[in-house]
């Protein structure tokens, strides 16, 4: 008798939980989606023009080694900085230490091969050549249609060690980013 009233209440609650939407609902929903979606498109434009003009940062969130292995780490230590003729590749997988101070790698100093172009699916591309004192890198970024999300492929120049940093791109004023010791 228990499970039977137990059975009705989990039925009327799924059923209470199933309604429809109204078309003045739907319009309304259907409205904020176009508008999230405007919004997107111009964030996109603005953030296109900013890697254009070199004066962008990816603050990373994950960061994919060579394997596939994944790890979440801190955007504010873990980015790819472009600003005027200097760039800044910068992983620190690890809290503290390292050769930077903050956990990793930073490289800064130039670049060169500055080259961009967009996809045939409206992504932004953006691919560049940073060497340091003691590491360089070949770098690809790409910048998701309409969107501010972006991933990048770093290729060292002296080893296979290859990873791919997941992100937001940044105008480089509106930044946050901890930058450690070049190496």
């Amino acid at each position: 008798m228990i499970r039977k009233l137990l059975l009705i209440v989990a039925v009327i609650t799924a059923m209470a939980s199933c309604r429809t939407l109204t078309p003045e609902e739907k319009a309304a929903k259907a409205e904020k989606e176009a508008v999230e979606h405007k919004l997107d498109s111009v964030k996109f434009l603005a953030l296109k023009q900013d890697i254009i003009n070199k004066s962008f940062v990816l603050e990373a969130h994950n960061l994919i080694f060579k394997r596939g292995n994944r790890a979440y780490v801190n955007s504010s230590t873990n980015f790819i900085a472009c600003e005027g003729d200097k760039a800044v590749v910068q992983v620190a997988p690890f809290n503290g230490g390292g050769p930077n101070g903050v956990g990793g790698i930073t490289v800064e100093g130039g670049y060169s091969k500055f080259e961009t172009k967009s996809d045939k699916r409206g992504n932004f591309i953006v691919k560049f050549y940073v060497s340091g004192t003691g590491i360089s890198a070949d770098v690809t970024i790409t910048l998701m249609k309409d969107s501010g999300k972006a991933s990048a492929y770093i290729s060292p120049s002296f080893n296979s060690r290859d990873l791919t940093l997941e992100g937001d791109i940044v105008p480089f004023a509106n930044s946050s980013v901890i930058k450690g010791y070049t190496w």
